[in-house]
C-alpha cells in the first residue's frame, strides 16, 4: 500500500472491522477493513492496529488503545473514537416498520428488522441477485405465517448496516419471492438494541 494511502487509511481505521486470517510463525495475517490479508510482525503496527502477541492460535491485537485476543477466523471493530463507534440510527415508518438499506457480500438491499425472525431471511429473487450458493447449504423446514416451508441455511461473508458490519452471519433462504430482506436475530443479538418510541439505535457489541 503506498504510504498515503496508508495514512489516509489509518485516520479511520478505528472503526473498520479487524479480522485474523491466519498466523505465519511471529506474523499474524489480518484483515482490516475488509482488505486482503497482511502479514504484520508481533510488536508492528498497520493502519493503526498492533500486534501485541501471538499466543497459540490465538493473536492479541490492540485497537484504539484496547487490547482484543481473536482466534484465526474472528472479527473485532473499534471504538470509533470521536466518531461515538458504530451506531445505526432507525426511524419507523408509518405502520412502526424499521425499514433500511444495507448491503449483502458488497450488494444492495433493502431490509428490514424483525427480532421474531431466528435469522436473516431472504427471497429466491434477492439470492439469485447475490449470487448466493445454496449448494453447500444446510436444507430444513421453517415455520412461517403461510405454514412450513423448505429452506436452506447458509452463512453471508459480510452483512453491512451503515457502519456496522459482521461476517459470517447465519441466514435462510426462502423458495419463494419476499419483498425485503427480514433482518433477524442472527444479526441483531450480536447488536445493542435501544428502542425510543419511533426512533431504533442499533450499536456494535465490543
Amino acid at each position: 500500500m503506498p504510504l498515503l494511502a496508508a495514512l489516509l487509511w489509518s485516520t479511520w481505521v478505528a472503526a473498520a472491522d479487524v479480522g485474523v486470517a491466519g498466523i505465519m510463525g511471529n506474523k499474524a495475517m489480518l484483515m482490516i477493513g475488509g482488505g486482503e490479508p497482511e502479514a504484520i510482525p508481533v510488536g508492528q503496527t498497520y493502519s493503526g492496529v498492533r500486534v501485541v502477541a501471538i499466543q497459540g492460535d490465538q493473536v492479541v491485537v490492540e485497537i484504539d488503545g484496547r487490547k482484543r485476543s481473536l482466534r484465526v477466523g474472528q472479527h473485532a471493530v473499534g471504538s470509533g473514537a470521536g466518531t461515538g463507534g458504530s451506531k445505526v440510527i432507525l426511524t419507523a415508518d408509518g405502520q412502526g416498520h424499521f425499514i433500511t438499506d444495507g448491503t449483502i457480500n458488497g450488494t444492495s438491499v433493502r431490509m428490514m428488522v424483525d427480532t421474531g425472525a431466528t435469522m436473516i431471511s431472504i427471497g429466491a429473487g434477492d439470492a439469485r441477485r447475490l449470487g448466493l450458493d445454496l449448494s453447500r447449504g444446510l436444507r430444513g423446514v421453517s415455520a412461517t405465517a403461510n405454514g412450513r416451508v423448505s429452506v436452506v441455511r447458509i452463512s453471508l461473508d459480510k452483512v453491512q448496516l451503515g457502519e456496522i458490519t459482521l461476517h459470517q452471519v447465519d441466514a435462510v433462504v426462502h423458495p419463494s419471492e419476499m419483498p425485503l430482506v427480514l433482518l433477524g436475530m442472527s444479526f441483531l443479538n450480536r447488536l445493542e438494541m435501544t428502542r425510543d418510541g419511533d426512533t431504533m439505535t442499533l450499536k456494535r457489541r465490543f
